[in-house]
């Protein structure tokens, strides 16, 4: 078995908890509420005085969709068929191997390697393929596109689709008149991540996607962060706060960059946050919740714009 590496594995020990956590109990279990249509990636920052919270910027595996575990040889085999049946056993094993090369040198160098510095892997799903093809003698990337296009990726639909209660909290953080960005590490195609956001209908949503497998850095470098800045169009980084689940790449990365962080921990019991006694200085976030939902009373902690705020234009 593998990490689920529609996202980079994290080794910080305790930010996920036991699994089976209550993530759809609470006040987020009801319907979305209706969307206020598309809009365009990129956008214009609230305006509001200085450290006010101009934006919501969202990790995506383990933070709007629930962690897993899962092994990942059946994606490789799409595409090992769709290259040669009789040889898909093989086929698939140099596939794996391959990922399985590149993600441990990735995690090796925390992200500040660049893409491309270590063994000429990059963080290009299209580059890791070109070096499957050249061992092959094959167009790999091509199969692999192919089967993305033709093949029912509904295997892995239990371990993408969003968290019970992402859509509503979106929708509601977005009525605060915030803009909401997405910044993950990946090294799949933005094609397929956003496939999947928009099943959830979740893509709209969001002012500015940036997906790592279009940068030359992974989170935790400065990089990523800025790349998100930019195209949410903020030029400061404390008004922008970062939910992730995974300390060392989404909360040390984010605080590095000067953005306010908030971990998603599963199975907490409930926000922490610095405005409630007995907290300050032991969190290793400035907030720190059990389930998406507890996002909004920490909204109101930092003093974030009410609900009915006009949206940025």
């Amino acid at each position: 078995m593998v990490g689920f590496s529609w996202f980079a594995p994290d080794g910080d020990p305790g930010t996920h908890a036991a699994a089976g956590a209550d993530t759809a109990a609470g006040p987020m279990a009801g319907g979305p509420v209706p969307a206020d249509g598309p809009t365009p990636t990129g956008g214009t920052a609230p305006t509001g005085g200085p450290g006010q919270l101009a934006a919501v910027v969202f990790d995506w595996g383990g933070t709007l969709t629930p962690f897993h575990d899962v092994d990942l040889l059946d994606l490789w085999r799409l595409a090992a068929l769709e290259i040669s049946p009789s040889q898909a056993d093989e086929i698939t094993a140099i596939l794996a191997g391959l990922e399985a090369s590149w993600w441990h040198s990735r995690d090796a160098a925390g992200g500040h390697a660049g893409n491309g510095s270590e063994g000429g892997m990059t963080g290009s799903i299209a580059e890791l393929l070109a070096a499957a093809s050249a061992r092959l003698g094959v167009d790999v990337a091509a199969a692999v596109v192919q089967a993305a296009s033709r093949r029912d990726l509904t295997a892995w639909t239990p371990h993408t689709m969003c968290d019970p209660e992402a859509l509503l909290l979106v929708h509601l953080v977005r009525a605060r008149g915030l803009l909401i960005g997405l910044l993950t590490n990946t090294r799949w195609p933005r094609l397929w991540h956003e496939r999947m956001l928009q099943r959830d209908g979740l893509l709209d949503l969001f002012h500015a996607r940036v997906y790592t497998s279009d940068l030359p850095f992974d989170k935790p470098h400065p990089i990523a962060f800025q790349a998100v800045l930019e195209a949410l169009g903020i030029s400061d980084p404390s008004r922008v706060l970062f939910v992730g689940d995974r300390v060392r790449t989404d909360i040390r990365g984010a605080r590095a960059a000067g953005m306010r962080t908030v971990l998603v921990r599963d199975g907490g019991s409930g926000a922490v946050h610095p405005g409630m006694a007995g907290h300050a200085g032991q969190l290793p976030a400035d907030a720190v919740i059990g389930r998406l939902g507890q996002l909004l009373e920490v909204l109101d902690a930092f003093g974030a714009a009410r609900p009915g705020t006009p949206p940025p234009r």
